[in-house]
């Protein structure tokens, strides 16, 4: 695809598709000569900051895809070190930056192959006769928060769950018919007074398979009992899974953990910050369903922070730890260093 940013653009290919996607781009008559990675894995590679978003580096013409897959894909780091050291090109990298976000938003690693397009053509003309798809940079940059600030209540239902027979889920959707979120309604909850609240992030594994690798299914089902106990309550389910990465792309941070990487660290490595995810979505379907004022069952003081900055006036915040097991010390230890109050 082509991603344009004021007079210029680029021709953006994700690094997951090296393999069968270089040789359409150089077919275009294009010199895929600029791999952009995100600094948190430019900082794995050694690579000095550049002060910038995107660190773009210069790619030799014998670089091969398999090389390049693996400057973007830290699973293999072990197996496979990158010796570099990697020549930064000295330009601005431009739409390289928003090629990033939208690999982000796809739940893709955050890492582009890219090619100038042919000089004096107009991007709009090329893309359009080689049937390629424009991204406008500035349409990347603020879709998630648009996306979030359109989120609108499409249905819901009566829903009797196990630990909360008295339950009403309603589904959000944002305008342009994308991710959907999910509140679940426990009891009758009343806006004049402070509604308990847990923002729930989905883990599929934990979740649904009950993983012992996290405390997220421990953290949904005791919030639900929670609410029930207390007469009322919003459990948000947020698609956001893996902290914002992607089921894909957390299953990766689950192989890095295994060879000794912490949560944080392991995100960092696949080239994500330690949490990718936004508050918006939590705080508009609030206001959707009448609630400004709440009790947050939560450990993590930045989803309170989240939440505040945001209008939503957390009057409390109501611990909400479970035991550990032999699998998931490691990762709750990480959350308390992190600044988890558990």
């Amino acid at each position: 695809m082509v991603v344009r940013k004021g007079d210029r653009a680029i021709a953006v290919l994700a690094t997951e598709f090296a393999e069968e996607g270089l040789r359409p781009l150089t077919e275009l008559g294009l010199k895929p000569e600029h791999l952009a990675i995100t600094g948190p894995r430019a900082a794995v590679l050694n690579i000095p900051p550049t002060g910038t978003e995107a660190v773009v580096i210069a790619l030799s013409p014998h670089i091969d895809a398999a090389t390049i897959c693996s400057l973007a894909d830290p699973t293999s780091d072990l197996d496979r070190p990158m010796r570099g050291p990697f020549r930064v090109a000295p330009r601005d990298p431009g739409a390289a930056t928003e090629a990033l976000t939208l690999c982000k938003r796809a739940r893709l690693l955050p890492a582009v192959v890219f090619a100038d397009l042919p000089d004096q053509e107009d991007p709009l003309a090329w893309a359009a006769r080689h049937d390629l798809l424009v991204a406008e940079a500035e349409a990347i940059a603020g879709f998630e928060l648009e996306s979030a600030r359109t989120l609108t209540p499409i249905s819901g239902a009566h829903v009797p769950l196990e630990d909360a027979e008295d339950t009403r889920i309603v589904a959000f959707r944002p305008a342009d018919a994308g991710i959907e979120h999910v509140a679940v309604i426990v009891g009758t909850p009343h806006a004049d007074t402070p509604v308990l609240v847990r923002l729930h992030s989905e883990c599929f594994t934990g979740d649904l398979l009950a993983s012992l690798r996290c405390d997220c299914g421990d953290q949904l089902r005791g919030s639900i009992r929670l609410m029930r106990e207390a007469g009322a309550g919003v459990l948000l389910y947020l698609a956001q899974e893996g902290r914002g990465i992607g089921l894909i792309n957390k299953l990766r941070a689950y192989t890095l953990q295994d060879q000794g990487y912490d949560t944080m660290e392991a995100n960092r490595r696949l080239g994500f910050e330690d949490d990718e995810r936004i508050f918006l979505p939590a705080a508009e379907m609030l206001r959707h369903l009448g609630f400004t004022r709440v009790r947050l069952l939560t450990n993590n003081p930045d989803k309170v922070a989240g939440l505040a900055r945001l209008g939503i006036d957390v009057v409390e915040r109501v611990p909400h730890a479970f035991p550990p097991n032999n699998h998931n010390q490691r990762y709750l230890d990480t959350k308390a260093r992190h600044g988890h109050q558990l």
